[in-house]
């Protein structure tokens, strides 16, 4: 997380383009002068970090050579731990040189900050590379075999789940019966979604500001991906009603226990898709098309062939998060923008780090539903390992973001911060591998997105 904070201190000061205000080394003015301006003491922190975090690298390559880890995990550390001097020294001939270009291809100048950037990439990359093989070898079961191979069968019959409240007629109690039925529609259509995808939607459109950026245009967008995704919830309820029977978590669902009819949740479906693409029609007519194609996405594609047929389901499956993020963008500049598309890579990458968790706390469950989950397939070591390289992924997409030039050190602080929380929780489920350490993670990762996406909406709104 140390070199993950000098990343992004380095981005900032290389948009920021504060190193100018101190183009000396290692400080100001004659190399120990502390800077006059503001953007002086950004180029001064990035070098403290830079200082500070290397005397981190220095002690955890000494810790592994004593400790004698295996040999990936070995040469992972060796990339970094030699790489790490070369870096420092490029950073102060790019602060002392100024701008400089290094190449030039297929006509595109390649700046030597550039380079700079890269090379702090790959040394984190094998910083966390080490950590998850170093994690696989401690706590990995290699005995461990998965109980499928490919899409596991269902179960045949529901499992058992006890007494359940009796559901009145409406004959005998209009009140009760309809107070759940109320509840019911509300359920259908997954509010718990709601908050989160509306908050990437806000801060894709906060992201794009300019003109298009008015109190009507959020509204509409808001309004029109909260329906959304009620549709999409609702369809999904349809289409999975009978396996939702057979497993714990979903079997109270209100199709499974025939609360709603079919007919009436496809129709409350419906009206939610006509009236989310009317609102979004009245925005423009890209972010209707969005609209349309993520309903599409998850109720069709997502539910219907890829969370039943491939492991791959929860990645690629991270297309229908990633939608809100371009649908936002779309709405407030009416086209599709590399901000929006930064944004959704962020979510994509995010989503398996982040449901991998619950596919671990759910196990048996998506194994009795006949679902060929990670866990189910692959095993738990290797979910546990896929979480860390998703994570990693994930904090590279944030880092680069800040290449946007709209955010600040908000932005940069809390991706920090709550990235190393997230980071804690994935080595506690290493080591902890029971269902509380995987909802602590999976708790833990709502929490890193909601807090970076809020912190890129006051960024942006405050510039």
């Amino acid at each position: 997380m140390g070199v993950y904070l000098l990343l992004v201190v380095g981005a900032t000061t290389t948009v920021t383009d504060a190193a100018a205000a101190c183009t000396a080394w290692p400080a100001c003015g004659d190399g120990f002068a502390l800077p006059t301006a503001s953007a002086g003491w950004v180029a001064l922190g990035h070098r403290a970090v830079a200082f500070a975090v290397g005397l981190l690298v220095v002690a955890t390559g000494i810790a592994a050579w004593r400790a004698r880890p295996a040999r990936r995990v070995r040469a992972a550390l060796a990339v970094s731990f030699l790489l790490y001097p070369i870096e420092s020294i490029l950073g102060a001939f790019v602060a002392t040189r100024g701008p400089t270009t290094l190449a030039t291809l297929a006509g595109v100048a390649i700046p030597l900050s550039t380079v700079h950037l890269v090379g702090g990439l790959v040394v984190f990359g094998g910083l966390l590379a080490a950590l998850a093989w170093e994690l696989e070898d401690r706590t990995g079961d290699p005995d461990e075999r998965p109980a499928a191979t490919s899409a596991p069968e269902p179960a045949a019959d529901p499992i058992e789940q006890g007494e359940r409240p009796p559901i009145p007629s409406w004959s005998e109690d209009p009140i009760r019966r309809g107070r759940l039925t109320a509840a019911a529609y509300f359920r259908l259509m997954k509010p718990r979604l709601m908050w989160l995808l509306c908050l990437v939607a806000s801060a894709a459109m906060a992201l794009a500001g300019g003109p298009g950026l008015s109190v009507p245009v959020v509204a509409a967008t808001l309004a029109g991906g909260a329906l959304s995704i009620g549709a999409s919830g609702t369809f999904n309820h349809v289409l999975e009603r009978d396996v939702d029977r057979r497993m714990q978590r979903t079997s109270d669902r209100p199709l499974a226990v025939d609360l709603v009819s079919v007919r009436n949740a496809v129709a409350f479906g419906l009206l939610l898709t006509v009236v989310s693409l009317a609102l979004f029609a009245w925005v423009n007519l890209l972010a209707a098309v969005l609209g349309l194609v993520a309903i599409v996405f998850y109720s069709v594609i997502y539910t219907l062939v890829l969370k039943p047929n491939t492991v791959q389901n929860t990645v690629i499956g991270g297309a229908a998060g990633a939608l809100p993020a371009l649908i936002g963008w779309a709405a407030v500049t009416g086209e599709l923008g590399v901000g929006g598309i930064a944004l959704a890579a962020l979510i994509f990458l995010w989503t398996p780090a982040h449901f991998y968790n619950l596919a671990l706390a759910y196990k048996d469950d998506y194994e009795r539903g006949g679902f060929p989950m990670m866990p189910v397939v692959r095993g738990e070591t290797t979910t546990r390992r896929h979480i860390v390289w998703y994570f990693g992924a994930t904090l590279a997409a944030g880092a680069a973001m800040v290449g946007l030039g709209r955010l600040d050190w908000l932005y940069a602080l809390a991706g920090v911060v709550v990235g190393g929380v997230f980071l804690w929780t994935i080595v506690r489920l290493h080591y902890e591998r029971d269902e509380s350490a995987a909802f602590r993670a999976f708790h833990a990762s709502n929490a890193y997105l909601g807090v970076v996406l809020l912190a890129i909406v006051v960024d942006t709104l405050a510039v």
